[in-house]
């Protein structure tokens, strides 16, 4: 993996730009620490740092190769991702006369554009985000995949685009502002940690739409969905549709661990990571590639303060040894304690440039922090709840009817928290309601189709559009900000179409949640962990966490040059760290962050207002 940044100008002179390419450039070195590059001409400057993965010799960037049936004119690259088709691009490519200098997959997307021009994109089968220069045409493209694993931002201006894997590359530019309004600030307490689809929260940034294009030229900028969810008629019965999972499961899984750099998996003992786990342990036992290497996290104390509840009924650890006894990986167990969950939250801050999932994300930082010593491309099980309906809220009947997005439905809680200014400013109810009419509104419908199927679908497809973005997100960049690539098998968007249509009652095969994908996995695992109840992402249990970021948060109040004090109600804030039930596991957002985590991401945007010095134009 890597980062990329660019900048074109109609209006100046970009060779002479050098050291502002390259400052937007080196924001992003923890995304690639091997190598790094620039490339400029007048009109357009690319910048990219390299994450060796595949043929390390070779493949560096801004890569350049003659446009089709040209010798005068060149197509320059810049690249972010992984192609899991490349070998069969490169042999059609090499039928059509193409010769190949490496054996990376950054020079098979190039003569793909080459070749196909933006009808590439079509054919790849990965995920990436990308940016491709014709000289001859002087026209920017860039794409970024369907299910959006891969992050690119960008911001357009009179005469100027700037864009980059992170906002901290577009905010390195000298003309750019860290600037927020009140949009945005509805994006950070209303929506906030998700995004909605596009949006940068910055002012006046975008992000490129998952299977989204977009083409600038001097006749302006045109956007263009490659691809996106429909809608069709499912034929298949229980049994053929679990064959059909399976087989694309591993068929996915085989193509994602491929790389001339070591590889492991994360494993939590639950359904997902475990599957994914023994796809990789079969197909190393069959290629000879010896024992895969598998991580897993918890933290001090959790097994003394773990108590179960709905959005989380039971523990870890038990299943990951199971699991580690029954496929013979070599395990390597990770765990974090208070003081370094809470020290880390304003590291999570700056790999997103955005608040995030307190310390979900710090966790998560700290976690691939220590993977990268021993791995440099992880597996991980991200997707599967929202692609095959695992998540509560997809089986609770006051959230199917909640007209609201399911995982955040403490609207009411959300607006007390605001100051009574913003609160007026940004109207979060209506914003809201707005922002879910908006994606109500894409879901593809099917006639015929029942009301409870379509309520299904519905969900189905807020999960997949809005809630899955979020954790893709962060996963992406608490990952990358330490120079680990993680690889999403359940976001392939073969499987991902497929499963979208599959009924409810087919996905709920025996009656429990994913039973389709426990149905495609059997003989896969064993009984006891293919049916285990779903237990999410574990995060700390410890009080002593909750202590400290509510004390943190009470000084940050105390202290009269907060930039947090009038965005926020200060006393419904210490109301509620008074609580006898603060730490509640009612969940303020998604199924793990409930009162801690709620104080923590608070104790995050204070952090981020100063540490960004961001300018609010309300």
């Amino acid at each position: 993996m890597c980062g990329i940044t660019g900048w074109i100008d109609w209006n100046a002179d970009l060779t002479r730009q050098a050291n502002t390419i390259e400052k937007m450039t080196e924001t992003l070195e923890p995304r690639g620490p091997d190598a790094r590059g620039t490339w400029l001409s007048r009109y357009c400057a690319f910048g990219h740092r390299r994450l060796s993965v595949m043929d390390p010799a070779g493949g560096a960037q801004p890569m350049i190769r003659p446009a089709k049936d040209s010798d005068s004119h060149d197509c320059v690259l810049v690249y972010n991702g992984e192609l899991y088709n490349a070998p069969e691009l490169r042999r059609e490519l090499e039928t059509l006369g193409y010769r190949f200098r490496t054996t990376c997959d950054t020079e098979v997307l190039l003569l793909a554009y080459v070749e196909w021009g933006p009808g590439c994109v079509d054919r790849l089968n990965g995920i990436f985000a990308f940016a491709v220069w014709h000289t001859a045409e002087q026209k920017l493209f860039m794409a970024r995949d369907r299910l959006g694993v891969k992050p690119l931002f960008y911001r357009r201006e009179e005469g100027r685009l700037l864009f980059g894997s992170e906002p901290k590359a577009i905010l390195a530019h000298p003309d750019v502002e860290a600037t927020i309004d009140a949009e945005g600030l509805a994006e950070l307490f209303v929506i906030g940690p998700a995004r909605t689809p596009g949006h940068g929260v910055w002012k006046d940034m975008c992000e490129l739409k998952p299977g989204h294009c977009l083409l600038y030229d001097r006749n302006g900028m045109k956007l263009h969905a490659y691809w996106q969810l429909e809608s069709a008629e499912h034929e298949q019965d229980v049994a053929s549709t679990a064959e059909a999972v399976r087989e694309l499961l591993a068929d996915t899984v085989e193509r994602q661990l491929v790389s001339d750099v070591p590889i492991c998996t994360l494993l939590s003992g639950g359904l997902d990571s475990s599957a994914l786990t023994a796809f990789a342990v079969d197909y190393y036992d069959r290629t000879g590639q010896g024992r895969v290497h598998t991580f897993s996290v918890d933290y001090v104390d959790n097994d003394k303060h773990f108590q179960a509840h709905d959005f989380q009924p039971n523990a870890d650890a038990p299943w990951i040894k199971r699991m580690n006894d029954y496929l013979g990986t070599i395990h390597h167990p990770k765990q974090f304690d208070t003081p370094e969950l809470a020290g880390a939250l304003d590291a999570a801050v700056l790999a997103k440039d955005l608040p995030g999932m307190a310390d979900i994300d710090a966790s998560l930082y700290l976690f691939c922090r220590e993977i990268k010593k021993e791995a440099t491309v992880a597996i991980s099980g991200e997707a599967a709840d929202e692609i095959f309906g695992g998540y509560p809220w997809f089986h609770r009947e006051d959230a199917l009817k909640a007209e609201t997005f399911p995982w955040s439905l403490a609207t009411d809680l959300r607006a007390s928290l605001l100051s009574p200014e913003l609160r007026a400013k940004l109207r979060p109810q209506e914003y809201l309601a707005d922002r879910y009419a908006q994606a109500v509104a894409e879901v593809p419908q099917l006639p015929g189709e029942s009301e409870a199927d379509r309520r299904m679908r519905r969900m189905s497809y807020l999960n997949i559009t809005r809630f899955m973005p979020t954790l893709l997100d962060r996963k992406d960049r608490m990952s990358m900000a330490v120079g680990l690539e993680v690889r999403v098998p359940f976001c392939d968007h073969r499987l991902v179409q497929y499963v979208f249509n599959i009924p409810w009652e087919i996905k709920t095969a025996g009656m429990r949640e994913k039973g389709i994908l426990r149905k495609s996995l059997e003989g896969v695992l064993p009984d006891d962990v293919l049916y285990r109840k779903k237990s999410p992402y574990p995060k700390t249990h410890n009080p002593h966490y909750f202590a400290a970021v509510r004390d943190r948060l009470l000084e940050k109040l105390d202290d009269p040059s907060s930039p947090l004090l009038p965005l926020v109600d200060a006393a419904r804030i210490r109301e509620l760290a008074a609580a006898s039930d603060a730490g509640s596991h009612i969940p303020w957002f998604g199924q793990l962050m409930s009162g801690p985590q709620l104080f923590a991401y608070l104790l995050q945007v204070d952090f981020w207002l100063r540490h960004y010095k961001v300018k609010l134009v309300l």
